[in-house]
């Protein structure tokens, strides 16, 4: 009894020790002041795929990574930097994937060149049967 109330605290322990004790993000959900610079911030967020959530951008989501990187976009916005440069910097920082636009990295051209080509054979397969039909 004592081991199943033991290892009952060991689990219980560590669940409350997972608990962030850090404070939020300062722009995590806190807008910038000049709209104009809140609209490009906004802009980016919606174009970033949350990491936690993975179906929703980081502008939806209430995870506290989301909150960070909205807080960190804000942020860079704020100190001048471009949209397209900060994209560019998560990109680097979490991978591809994080992103909703896709890429033109040849890796991935035969996934963009596969529907073309079975487009293609199913048009060549289509004339085939019209031809055949045609001659009976």
């Amino acid at each position: 009894m004592k081991t199943l109330l033991a290892l009952f605290a060991l689990l219980f322990s560590t669940a409350v020790s997972a608990q962030s004790a850090l404070p939020p993000a300062p722009y995590a959900d806190r807008q910038i002041s000049d709209p104009a610079l809140e609209r490009k911030a906004k802009a980016l967020m919606e174009t970033i795929r949350c990491l936690t959530c993975q179906s929703q951008s980081i502008a939806d989501s209430n995870a506290s990574l989301a909150g960070d990187m909205r807080s960190q976009i804000r942020e860079r916005i704020m100190a001048g930097e471009e949209p397209e440069h900060i994209r560019t910097w998560l990109i680097e920082r979490y991978g591809d994937w994080v992103s909703y636009e896709p890429t033109a990295d040849p890796v991935l051209w035969p996934l963009w060149g596969a529907p073309l080509l079975l487009i293609g054979l199913g048009l060549l397969l289509l004339r085939g049967r019209i031809k055949r039909g045609k001659r009976s």
